[in-house]
Parts: C-alpha cells; sequence; structure tokens
C-alpha cells in the first residue's frame, strides 16, 4: 500500500510541476514584454546603448516573480486536479479511500518550498533590485551610461564644441570623417577635421573621455582673426562630460528596505510617525503576500472540480480573478495604511481572513458535502449562457445557410 501511495504522489507531482512551470514563465514573458517596449522607447529617447534594456528588465524579474509565482503554484495544482477530476482518476482514487486532504500532500510540500523561495525574493531581492533599477534609470537620464553620437549629424557637446562624424564601424568604435569645432572662454577657435579617430576612456578622469584623430588638419582662430594651420598623424582631443549627479542612497522609499530594516524603522521612537506608519503597512503587505500562498492548494481543489458530466472552465476564470483581485486589494490596503487612514494590520490581514473563510468555505464543500459544489450556482448560471450563445450562433448560420438560395435567384433572374 505504501508503495502505491508513493507512486501516487509522484503522479501528482509530475501533473502539478510541467502547467506550473508553464504558467511561471508565460506570466512573467507577458509581463517582462510590456514592460520591455516602454523599456525600448524610453532608452532610444535618451540616446542610451540597447543593452541596457535587458540589464533593466533582469531587475524587474523579482518584481514580477512575486505575483507569477502563486498565480503558477495555484493553476498548477488547478490544471491536476481538473485533468484528474475529467478523466474520472480522481473518483478511483477517493473510491479506494484517499480523501483530498491526502492528495494534497505533495502539492503541499511544493507550496512551502514556493513559500520559503517567495519570502526571499519578496523581503530580499525586490529592494535590491528595485534600487538597482531606479539607479539604471537616473544614470539614462544623467547620461552617466553613455548617449549615442548620431552620424552624420551635427552633435553638441558642452555647448562649447560641435562634433559630426560621416560614418562609423566596429559598433561605434571606428568613426571616419571627422570635423569638430571647439571653441573656449577666450575666443580661440580650434576647426578639426581628420580622416578617422577612436573614443579612449580617461583613467584620470571620468568626467572626461579622450578623441583620438589620425591624419587630419587643425585650424587655430584666435580673436584677432589669424589663424594657424597644423598638420597632423595623431592627435588626442580632450572632451569634457557633464558633471555626473551621484544617484541617491537606497531607502528613499519603504519598498527599498529588506524585511530586518522595515522592522528597525517601524518600530523606532526615533523615526517619524509617517515613515514608521510606512514601514509597518509595506513589512504587513510583504507578509501576507507570502502567507496567502498557504491557501492556494485549497482553493485550487475546490475550484478544478467541475459538476458531473461537465467540463466547465468557470473554475479556471474564477481562480486568476480572485488571485489578481486580492493582490490588487493589498495594494490598495497598502497605500491606505500608509496614508495613516487606517491600521496596517487590519488593513491588510482583514481581507486575508475574509479571504481565508471563503476559501476554507469552499474547500468543506467540496471535501467534506456529499456532492458539493462550491460555485454550483455559478456554473448553473454559466451553463444557461452557453447554451443560449451556442442556440444563437446556430440559429444565425442557419439564417446565413437559408438566405444564400434566395441570392442565387435574384442574380439568375
Amino acid at each position: 500500500m505504501s508503495h502505491f501511495i508513493t507512486a501516487i504522489d509522484r503522479y501528482i507531482f509530475r501533473l502539478v510541476l510541467v502547467p506550473m512551470i508553464g504558467i511561471f514563465v508565460l506570466a512573467a514573458s507577458l509581463l517582462l514584454l510590456e514592460k520591455m517596449l516602454r523599456l525600448f522607447e524610453f532608452v532610444s529617447t535618451e540616446g542610451g546603448p540597447v543593452n541596457v534594456v535587458f540589464r533593466m528588465l533582469v531587475n524587474l524579474i523579482p518584481e514580477y516573480a512575486g505575483l507569477a509565482i502563486p498565480l503558477g503554484l495555484m493553476l498548477g495544482i488547478l490544471f491536476a486536479f481538473r485533468k484528474l477530476a475529467i478523466s474520472s482518476e480522481l473518483d478511483v482514487m477517493r473510491a479506494v479511500g484517499m480523501s483530498y486532504t491526502r492528495l494534497l500532500r505533495v502539492p503541499y510540500l511544493m507550496t512551502f518550498a514556493l513559500m520559503a523561495l517567495n519570502f526571499a525574493i519578496v523581503g530580499y531581492l525586490q529592494p535590491l533590485a528595485r534600487y538597482a533599477y531606479e539607479e539604471m534609470e537616473f544614470e539614462l537620464r544623467s547620461g552617466a551610461l553613455g548617449a549615442s553620437i548620431k552620424v552624420g549629424e551635427f552633435n553638441t557637446i558642452e555647448d562649447r564644441m560641435a562634433l559630426r562624424i560621416e560614418a562609423s564601424q566596429d559598433e561605434g568604435r571606428d568613426l571616419m570623417g571627422i570635423f569638430a569645432r571647439v571653441a573656449n572662454d577666450k575666443g580661440q577657435v580650434l576647426s578639426i577635421s581628420a580622416r578617422e579617430g577612436r573614443f579612449l576612456a580617461n583613467r584620470e578622469d571620468r568626467n572626461t573621455i579622450i578623441l583620438r584623430l589620425i591624419d587630419g588638419t587643425i585650424i587655430h582662430t584666435v580673436p584677432s582673426g589669424r589663424s594657424r594651420v597644423l598638420s597632423f598623424s595623431q592627435h588626442d582631443l580632450p572632451i569634457d562630460l557633464p558633471a555626473l549627479e551621484r544617484f541617491r542612497a537606497r531607502g528613499d522609499a519603504e519598498r527599498e528596505y529588506v524585511l530586518p530594516e522595515l522592522l528597525e524603522i517601524g518600530w523606532s521612537r526615533e523615526a517619524s510617525v509617517q515613515d514608521r506608519q510606512g514601514s509597518r503597512a509595506n513589512f504587513n503587505y510583504r507578509m501576507v503576500e507570502v502567507v496567502m500562498m498557504i491557501m492556494l492548494p485549497l482553493m485550487a481543489v475546490a475550484l478544478a472540480i467541475p459538476p458531473k458530466r461537465s467540463t466547465s472552465s468557470l473554475g479556471i476564470f474564477l481562480s486568476i480573478v480572485i488571485v489578481v483581485a486580492y493582490h490588487k486589494v493589498n495594494q490598495y490596503g497598502e497605500s491606505v495604511a500608509e496614508l495613516g487612514r487606517i491600521d496596517p494590520f487590519l488593513a491588510l490581514w482583514g481581507p486575508f481572513a475574509l479571504l481565508f473563510a471563503l476559501i476554507g468555505w469552499m474547500y468543506y464543500q467540496v471535501a467534506f458535502v456529499p456532492g458539493g459544489q462550491p460555485i454550483g450556482g455559478l456554473e448553473n448560471i454559466y451553463a444557461k449562457l452557453a447554451r443560449q450563445i451556442k442556440a444563437l450562433l446556430r440559429r444565425r448560420h442557419r439564417g446565413e445557410r437559408s438566405a444564400e438560395p434566395e441570392e442565387e435567384t435574384i442574380i439568375a433572374a
């Protein structure tokens, strides 16, 4: 008997694992793709390198994983038990004395492992990744990550230098057809033309780069109007970059603190009332987002089993709506608690208690009430609407087919 149960556990594990990983990857990919389009537009507007987009997306993965992991876990369990129910395998397992609670042993082991992972992500990785993302965005706006030189156009640098490049090769490393005009405060002007050149880093001063020019001419003009012409085989032209501001320190917002820092601020007498309120709200928000995962297997089972002789997918739709809506309710509760309008514990653990009671009732109906169906009323309404829509489509299709001979008769006449 023990070997039979072990085989059932492995079977359920495989049924849960495959859709769980697929849904997690799909949800995270959709969220990242939606953000990727905005980042490409932002980076191109700021004139930064394209690889910055992918570095910024990496820092967004922990943010989206906080929602994708619970969603993938719940739908993985739901699809597994839905498959067992539709194929009547669940009825066989129940007939040999296996309860729903026993069948949830492996899903709960997976849930505890993912809860630990999500705790690490929400408590530690998300704040650090959020700060790194904000820092990268700041550096992109300030020019610290570099701005592209537009080929074939005049580029103004620090209002004292005009630079034009005819062509570039090797991803912008080799420059051809260079013209530069540099002026200083004394009215002296350098007009430089060169056959080719290359940008070099200045190790002594990070706010200055070197433009090494090859085979060119320098025309030096002074305020009196005199000019001198010099030819060179190699000339290093220093270019002053805009002074770079330093990014702020981590902790401008509560979401950039790790959990120990939130606890320290939330219960510190030296912190302001607003800081304490915001830290407590964010701490409770992170905790409730992790703890809510313990309810997901129960909800998945309650919504996975359709009525007998039915393949209704209403439970799948409701499960996604419940998880996403609960996530949004938590975000709203956190924002209200930060303003001090309501106690953070009540704002975030109150909805959790209501959802826990609802899911507990739903699971009780499925597991302990004979023939229990927690969403039976919704299933009946859904089935009636589906039948009416199908009947309407059939009547419309028949009407279109009956109208075709009349049209042909009119054309023939």
